[in-house]
């Protein structure tokens, strides 16, 4: 069990390599047997890792035995182990639906996804800075090829705006790390939240420069104002597989800001202490004003829900500058929910484009659909969890999130903000719904729709059904979720005890 830490991304490695060579690049069967296989095991060891932490305590995997600050680690705590459980579920749930006939696009989809799942858990297991650069560019370029996988002129577009981007935000992640490791000597996260107070005058300005490129590069990812133009046309032009796996990449954002500038910058570093929060709440507020804009304003499905993980990721970021553990627990649940619903959504809108012939998703009037029933629950469910509504997820998530926010002034402005960013997806979701469902052409039978694989359904029952049971086990998902913020918020935890406690001898 010392190696389980390890294993989420030993997995992918390992099963993305094999697919490559002849026995399995060959034959697409081959390829869904031993891709659905391994991914089931990843989804096992998610849920493992999970028990593991929870049970053993926070585990610390040394690769090569070389101890902190030296060595390349990766920690599994509460907070990582549950988003890595999050991403390999979501993976297998988007596995599921592209055996339908999204892998049959293009080459190497699975070699490509598996490659992109080792980055995400990668990002969320690594205990030091250069190691999530590492990762990150794993997932973006396995993320590239994903983008455009099938061809066609709009992902074509969308794929060179969006590698544009990231590319300037990988160059302006190296200056920020160049930087940090300069005044800090190290780019451990626990040595450098060890070491960041002592910084004074000249020095510690320079480590805020690096820190502020830093929290750019983290913005753009979670597509934080202004830097979140590139996310609505990248998403909603992705194969829907594809689209449901990026529902977590905007949380790779957000997670990097609350393991950096939580734990590095966070209370206990002196003259650098919460130097990003000030910077967030404006840019958090004005993000979840511009997605709920966004999702008024959009004329398709999938537009939709694109806007829909803006408004998320800004719900996201005001958790990030409250700087609690409250708001940090609200922020963990939320994030799970969001994911999984935003996932399966982006599945659901594939299967609603393809029963209505030529008006895609697109909000016009078109033939009745084949299986309106079975979808417009699927829609319901997606849509009450998204806007908030009990009894789903939503709801609960959202009132931890208002919880959180403890001072007047505060509540001032979240608490409207995020009521009227409720609001304003409850008006774009039955407008969405009246059309797709109500409103058809009478009097003509409905275009002949391919059909829906076996595979397409069970993707989307899987997410879509996780809102319900995160409602009804919120009470222990909570608990999980109270853990990883007492973690994050405990220097003894997430610094002291990672540099001077031999967690986990396991090494590789």
């Amino acid at each position: 069990m010392q190696h389980l830490s390890i294993l989420p991304i030993l997995l992918p490695l390992f099963t993305g390599a094999l697919l490559l060579l002849p026995p399995f690049s060959k034959t697409l069967q081959r390829q869904r047997v031993l891709s659905m296989v391994s991914m089931l095991l990843q989804v096992v060891v998610g849920f493992a890792l999970v028990l593991w932490v929870q049970t053993e305590g926070i585990t610390q995997y040394i690769l090569g035995n070389w101890r902190p600050p030296f060595g390349i680690v990766l920690v599994a705590d509460p907070m990582s182990s549950i988003m890595v459980a999050v991403t390999n579920f979501l993976a297998f749930s988007a596995l599921c639906y592209a055996t339908g006939s999204h892998d049959k696009a293009g080459g190497y989809f699975y070699p490509l996804f598996m490659f992109q799942v080792m980055g995400i858990n990668g990002a969320f297991l690594t205990g030091d800075v250069f190691n999530l650069f590492v990762f990150f560019e794993v997932l973006l370029i396995a993320s590239y090829a994903l983008l455009v996988h099938g061809g066609g002129k709009q992902k074509t577009q969308a794929t060179i705006h969006y590698v544009v981007l990231n590319l300037a935000g990988s160059s302006v992640f190296l200056f920020g790390l160049g930087i940090l490791y300069g005044t800090l000597g190290t780019l451990n996260i626990a040595d450098m939240a060890q070491k960041v107070s002592e910084l004074e005058g000249s020095v510690a300005i320079l480590a805020k420069i690096g820190a502020l490129l830093l929290l750019a590069v983290f913005g753009l990812k979670s597509a934080m104002l202004p830097l979140h133009f590139w996310l609505p046309k990248t998403y909603s032009s992705a194969s829907a597989p594809v689209a449901a796996i990026f529902a977590v990449m905007t949380k790779v954002g957000i997670y990097s800001i609350l393991r950096i500038h939580g734990v590095v910058f966070g209370d206990e570093a002196g003259e650098l202490a919460n130097i990003a929060q000030s910077w967030i709440w404006p840019l958090a507020l004005l993000t979840i004003t511009v997605g709920t804009i966004g999702a008024l304003a959009s004329p398709s499905l999938k537009l939709l829900t694109a806007n829909l993980v803006v408004l998320s990721a800004g719900t996201l970021l005001v958790c990030t500058a409250l700087q609690s553990e409250a708001a940090t627990s609200a922020a963990l649940y939320y994030m799970v929910h969001s994911t999984l619903v935003a996932g399966g959504m982006f599945l659901l809108a594939d299967m609603i484009s393809r029963q209505r012939g030529k008006a895609e998703d697109r909000f016009v009037v078109a033939k009745k659909m084949d299986n309106p029933v079975f979808l417009g629950i699927f829609f319901a469910i997606a849509a009450i969890a998204v806007i908030g509504m009990p009894p789903f997820s939503g709801f609960i998530g959202k009132v931890m999130v208002l919880q959180s926010v403890q001072s007047a002034a505060e509540q001032i402005w979240v608490w409207p903000i995020l009521l009227l960013s409720s609001l304003g997806a409850l008006i774009a979701l039955s407008r969405a719904g009246t059309t797709l469902f109500w409103r058809y052409s009478a009097g003509k039978q409905p275009e002949a729709a391919q059909p829906i694989h076996l595979g397409e359904w069970l993707g989307v029952v899987l997410l879509l059904s996780a809102s319900p049971l995160l409602a009804l086990f919120a009470g222990p998902l909570s608990e999980l979720a109270n853990d990883a913020a007492a973690f994050l918020h405990d220097p003894r935890l997430s610094v002291e005890a990672l540099l001077t406690s031999p967690l986990a001898e396991g090494g590789f």
